[in-house]
């Protein structure tokens, strides 16, 4: 999976997350210049682009379980799948409403507006692209530091704890003298 792939994936679940969470119903009437808002937003972050290949995909899987099961009919299996995908090709139409109407709940015209200027910016374009690496290399520097402080957190709790048990072990005897 690309960089920008996976850019796309953190601001899909972000938004559907944030919906999911915070939102009640998606059942709400938007105004076609929301909806348009949403649908130029979702344009701008492909934030349904990894969704383009499913029905390919899931073509060319039943092809190859039919085939293997059949291996007889492979014209006849070919032909009867690429005939059933391009009807149902239009479908895909029903996510991008679908998911303009998640960004359409979870976002106002304006904040829509100005995410797609963002997004549509060499910044945006750069924040898709790169924002994976940028991510991964975050968590890994996170993780060596986390791992620092545990090691030093744990070293200087001993260490002072061994002090101050020596510190005890001492006091008894300094005060008999």
């Amino acid at each position: 999976m690309t960089l920008a792939k996976r850019a796309r994936l953190v601001a899909i679940g972000a938004v559907m997350g944030l919906a999911a969470l915070s939102l009640p119903s998606l059942a709400q009437e938007f105004s076609e210049e929301h909806l348009k808002a949403a649908r130029a937003t979702i344009a701008a972050l492909g934030a349904t682009d990894e969704f383009d290949n499913v029905l390919p995909i899931a073509a060319q899987q039943l092809k190859a379980e039919l085939i293997q099961q059949s291996p007889n009919l492979v014209d006849e299996i070919n032909r009867t799948v690429d005939e059933k995908a391009l009807e149902l090709a239009s479908r895909r139409a029903d996510l991008e409403k679908e998911v303009a109407s998640i960004y359409a709940q979870a976002f106002s015209i304006e904040e829509l507006n100005a995410i797609n200027a963002f997004y549509s910016s060499e910044a945006g374009k750069a924040l898709i692209t790169k924002g994976p690496l940028v991510s991964r290399e975050t968590l890994a520097a996170a993780e060596i530091w986390r791992n620092g402080v545990m090691r030093d957190l744990s070293q200087q709790v001993i260490q002072a704890l061994g002090e101050a048990l020596q510190n005890q072990g001492q006091q008894p005897a300094e005060k008999k003298d």
